[in-house]
């Protein structure tokens, strides 16, 4: 059989002018997104009361002519909904972008943000301080936690690298499940041996993600971890495209490949840190939302990056809405809910590469 018939067909890309339409598509479809989903729920809000309050909010109410929103509106919009929404919305795109550059920086399309142990020392922290009944220091708690995992786990694969070749893919993969199988335990015996009546419950929201307690805090804290981690991630595509066929053919390039190794797991790990640290650990965005995108953009970063984020963002938020009205009055973790889509979507994409291959 001749190479020629043997070779894998190229990964498709999208044009500049392609790229441009879906960014103007996911973009459109977020800024929407926000404002219905925000007015969705028992109080009977319509988007033109949501963007009514926004615009008062912002200042613009007189220069738009715009009555007084009630107050009940006001309340609703600006002080529950909006904080809720704008937070799942960071937290999605942050997952997502983390979930690229982790794929591709351990050539693993099993990897998550999560693959180095963060969200299971982000719960060790947390749990920690909920059994102490210290709610006010949870997400510092949380962040710490994450930390702590990922200088252990670089700290392991570091040292079962070291003479064997440095820091790789595949000794940071074992290191992050070494340490995240051992924070998992360390979670479970602190719950078994300290939890109590309700901390049961407040626990298990928190290990399945939710956003619930959503406050501008929150979104400050997650949207500037976005704004300025995630757009620095979302900026390497090129050096990502270089990793795609490995350490070697990325040195040929150019890239310095340990010392950029470094640097993009750190910057995964503190913006997943920063959003775990308001969400809990939310499941499947940063492991689906990439290969879903991929279907529309191929393997070229340039393009996968910034709509993974933009895509991630709108999916969160409507997981959450869905999380809060389906069962009115009573809420789910949002955490569940991307766990039921994200695994059928991730079988039939499964089903669809098998297919293609």
């Amino acid at each position: 059989m001749s190479e020629t018939a043997t070779r894998a067909p190229a990964p498709a890309t999208l044009s500049r002018g392609r790229l441009l339409a879906w960014l103007g598509v996911t973009t459109a479809a977020l800024l929407a997104s926000v404002v219905v989903t925000v007015a969705i729920g028992p109080a009977g809000l319509t988007p033109s009361d949501v963007g009514q309050v926004v615009a008062t909010r912002l200042g613009l109410g007189d220069l738009l002519g715009l009555a007084t929103p009630d107050r009940l509106d006001d309340g609703i919009v600006w002080q529950l909904r909006l904080p809720r929404v704008l937070t799942a919305a960071a937290v999605g795109a942050g997952l997502a972008v983390c979930g690229v550059v982790m794929q591709s920086l351990t050539r693993n399309p099993l990897a998550d943000p999560y693959l180095l142990g963060l969200s299971s020392g982000a719960s060790l922290g947390a749990v920690s301080v909920l059994v102490l009944g210290w709610l006010a220091v949870l997400p510092v708690a949380a962040f710490v936690g994450a930390a702590a995992a990922l200088v252990a786990t670089l700290a392991l694969a570091t040292a079962a690298g070291r003479g064997a070749g440095g820091l790789s893919p595949g000794r940071t993969v074992l290191a992050g499940l070494a340490v995240s199988q051992l924070a998992a335990a360390a979670t479970s015996f602190v719950i078994f041996w300290s939890a109590r009546g309700d901390q049961y419950r407040e626990i298990l929201s928190w290990m399945l993600g939710s956003v619930a307690g959503a406050q501008w805090s929150s979104v400050l804290i997650t949207g500037g971890a976005v704004l300025v981690l995630g757009t620095l991630l979302a900026s390497t595509g090129s050096v990502l495209d270089a990793f795609t066929f490995g350490d070697t053919a990325a040195a040929t390039l150019g890239v310095p490949v340990a010392a950029v190794r470094w640097v993009l797991l750190i910057g995964v790990a503190l913006l997943t840190g920063a959003l775990v640290s308001q969400s809990g650990a939310i499941g499947f965005v940063g492991l689906i939302l990439p290969h879903a995108v991929r279907t529309i953009t191929g393997a070229r970063h340039r393009a996968l990056l910034p709509l993974s984020m933009l895509c991630g963002a709108t999916f969160l938020m409507w997981a959450d809405t869905l999380a809060r009205t389906v069962f009115t009055p009573r809420e789910l973790p949002v955490g569940i809910v991307t766990a039921a889509i994200g695994a059928p979507v991730f079988a039939v994409l499964l089903w669809k590469g098998k297919a293609r291959a």
